[in-house]
């Protein structure tokens, strides 16, 4: 069929000490993102079919991602706060925050840099976070309170520092060329899970939407366990607090950082 994306969907890599809930999840996700990309061609994947819980209009992918993640969780008997579904009790103290497909846009084009991520939650305390590349397969898990198994750059400084951004938004441009101007190397990838934990492995300094309130918790969720994890910090431009609230109304310019001092002169580089 003309429009398909061929290139198969791997099975996620995903290290041995995952939760059994957290790998089970990132599998449903890969597989039903995988049987749409080989069924559904580009026209067909983008289509929107609906306004999700967040208010955005959903593309008939992310409603195939986000139906098995519902069907996954009560399966499981698990509650479940989703992009697209919201938030679906089913009265349990354990809570699946996820982001099925972040980065919608490339995913339905063929560019292939598109994430599955999650955190598992115990009575709204975040445990564990997976983050996977669904095009490679490649993962990245993070436990709470524990050492990642990888580290961030280090880096303290913005001037020379390589800096992943989301696109410049109208009326909100002046902080991102500020950031531009002084950074050593800007990428925009559209994947706010993927660049956080290449952050977190410090394949990149750091990462900002420059005021946009782009985030909602789904996006950062697993952030805010596997960059800390790291030796990393992510914090809200305003310094808003960042909470795994079922909200999906609620707003963040997130900022992810190798360390601290990144993540504050960034901040206030943005905000001039």
């Amino acid at each position: 069929m003309p429009g398909l994306i061929e290139w198969p969907v791997p099975e996620p890599a995903i290290p041995e000490d995952t939760h059994p809930l957290l790998a089970g999840a990132a599998r449903a996700a890969a597989a039903a993102f995988g049987s749409a990309r080989a069924e559904l061609d580009r026209a067909a994947l983008a289509e929107k079919v609906l306004d999700g819980a967040d208010g955005t209009p959903t593309t008939r992918l992310d409603l195939r991602v986000d139906t098995a993640l519902g069907e996954f969780a009560e399966r499981e008997r698990i509650n479940l706060i989703s992009e697209e579904l919201g938030h679906i009790d089913n009265g349990s103290a354990t809570t699946l925050v996820t982001d099925p497909v972040d980065g919608t846009a490339n995913a339905v084009a063929g560019v292939p840099l598109a994430a599955f991520a999650g955190v598992l939650a115990v009575d709204g305390t975040a445990r564990e976070a997976l983050t996977c590349w669904l095009d490679t397969g490649r993962c990245w898990t993070a436990h709470a309170g524990a050492p990642a198994r990888y580290r961030t750059s280090g880096r303290t400084g913005l001037d020379g520092a390589a800096v992943s951004l989301l696109r410049p938004h109208p009326g909100k441009s002046a902080g991102w060329f500020r950031v531009a101007e002084r950074a050593g190397r800007i990428r925009i990838l559209s994947s706010t899970c993927l660049e956080a934990v290449l952050v977190a492995e410090g394949a990149t300094d750091a990462f900002a939407d420059a005021g946009s309130d782009t985030h909602r918790i789904v996006d950062l969720a697993a952030a805010m366990v596997t960059v800390p994890a790291a030796g990393g910090t992510v914090l809200d431009l305003h310094g808003r607090p960042l909470e795994l609230d079922p909200d999906l109304r609620r707003r963040w310019s997130g900022i992810i950082a190798a360390s601290r001092p990144l993540a504050e002169e960034l901040a206030a580089t943005i905000l001039g």
